[in-house]
């Protein structure tokens, strides 16, 4: 089994589903190389609508080289509004070429300004916000630059047999699908690519431990960082001279001034002053920290159950399974709907699986979790135990509390190859990651992803 990069093995992620040699190459060597296009699942009603029953304005944007947050940000400082107002769906990367729908709250058609790089379309009015989760999915194409196509049919090969569904037509080569499986990993971006400290403050959070959470975001230096970044890190790491800090952080590190201004104001000493200054962040993002120690977790059950050999295509006594929507596509797990794996109802839930209308799942563990049995549950209970959370432990203040869900461990698609250039389109349900299957295929580090 190949392990993964040591950068990945940092955020969870132990292992590849594939042992054939990649392609390398390289993404997004322009923004148009990357395309993203979320599959919606949001109604609304026409934009004459009643203001007063449907306040929410929504809109749907095609951004060259923005970062989500980023546009978001961008859009309520020139509206003269507060971030909170604005909503979305998904939250996508700059360097891309992305299509998404945004709603915002009491603004009519006329008022949205002109973006540079974003090509916005008014959609129609809702009742209310766009929220986290309300897509079905995205559709991709992806080009990979500099790439060396001979080894793409033996990944595929081995992707269809680990996701045990086989051709769904064609061969995979300019045009045809063939149906490939991956773990469902929480890819790098969750945590930060080049420098994955996201999980970290979760962790902190989940272990009362406030200032520690504060410090391994302001603090915490990545050699990937540019020089000035570094020094100023390691300088208030060594220091904790909050105002001094701030003329040493660019600019651009929004974040990390907010948190340190704030703790210049309050004097940054007590717990409830460093819980003060990580609360400057904007509630989605506090919310993505604990979000992220979650999505740690979960990657560290899969790599266990890749080590011990177990099947993701299939179920074993123990497993929790949950039942698929019927709704559209792609299928996605009705979280509502599980049910325990006995070993008398192995093969019986075994033929749900195979014709998609069930999914095996691993916990994003919270306060409400409910651990597998057998041999699963061990490795759910054993890599909490190692990592030092229990679900007590996300019992938090404010947006910090999380009752955690389940996600499914595989992750199907129907993909589509063409070779000059090197091209992959797929598409792939809300909350799965493009690079999680593409480093399959490229074999790179996470910095080329």
């Amino acid at each position: 089994m190949r392990e993964a990069h040591a950068i990945e093995q940092a955020v969870g992620i132990g292992y590849y589903a594939s042992d054939a040699p990649g392609t390398g190459g390289s993404l997004r060597e322009e923004a148009a190389d990357f395309r993203v296009r979320e599959l919606e699942d949001f109604d609304t009603e026409p934009v004459e609508a009643d203001t007063g029953d449907y306040p929410h304005l929504v809109f749907r944007a095609t951004l060259t080289n923005w970062d989500t947050n980023g546009f978001a940000r961008d859009l309520s400082n020139k509206l003269g509004i507060s971030r909170e107002r604005v909503s979305w769906a998904g939250t996508k990367d700059r360097n891309a070429v992305t299509t998404q729908l945004f709603s915002v709250r009491g603004v009519g058609p006329d008022d949205l300004p002109e973006i540079g790089n974003a090509e916005i379309e008014v959609v129609g009015r809702a009742g209310r916000p766009i929220r986290f989760g309300d897509l079905r999915g995205n559709d991709f194409t992806i080009v990979v630059r500099d790439a060396d196509p001979e080894p793409v049919d033996d990944v595929t090969s081995e992707l269809a047999a680990f996701g045990g569904a086989g051709e769904t037509g064609g061969d995979g080569d300019d045009g045809g699908a063939t149906s490939v499986g991956v773990p469902n990993f929480f890819g790098q971006q969750r945590f930060g690519s080049y420098r994955p400290v996201t999980h970290e403050v979760g962790l902190a959070v989940l272990r009362d431990d406030w200032e520690g959470a504060v410090m391994a975001y302001i603090g915490n230096p990545s050699e990937d960082e540019p020089p000035e970044t570094q020094e100023a890190r390691a300088f208030v790491e060594e220091t904790r001279e909050w105002s001094a800090a701030i003329e040493r952080f660019p600019r651009h590190l929004r974040y990390e001034r907010a948190v340190l201004n704030t703790l210049a104001e309050n004097g940054g000493e007590s717990p409830e002053e460093f819980r003060e200054a990580l609360e400057t962040f904007p509630s989605n993002l506090q919310r993505l920290f604990v979000h992220a120690a979650q999505s740690f977790v979960f990657n560290r059950i899969l790599s266990e159950r890749l080590e011990r050999g177990l099947p993701f295509d299939r179920a074993v006594a123990g497993d929790v399974v949950c039942f698929a929507d019927t709704d559209g596509e792609p299928a996605l797990p009705d979280i509502d709907r599980t049910q325990r794996v006995t070993e008398d109802r192995v093969d019986i839930v075994n033929r749900h699986l195979e014709r998609g209308r069930a999914f095996v799942t691993a916990p994003l563990v919270g306060t409400d979790t409910e651990f597998g049995e057998g041999e699963p549950g061990e490795i759910e209970r054993g890599v909490c135990d190692d990592v030092g959370v229990e679900p007590a432990d996300f019992d938090r203040p404010g947006s910090f509390d999380s009752t955690g869900t389940r996600r499914a461990i595989l992750v199907r698609s129907d993909l589509g190859v063409s070779r000059e250039p090197l091209t992959f389109d797929f598409a792939l349900p809300k909350g799965s990651y493009a690079t999680v299957l593409l480093r399959e295929y490229l074999k790179s580090g996470p910095l080329d992803l």
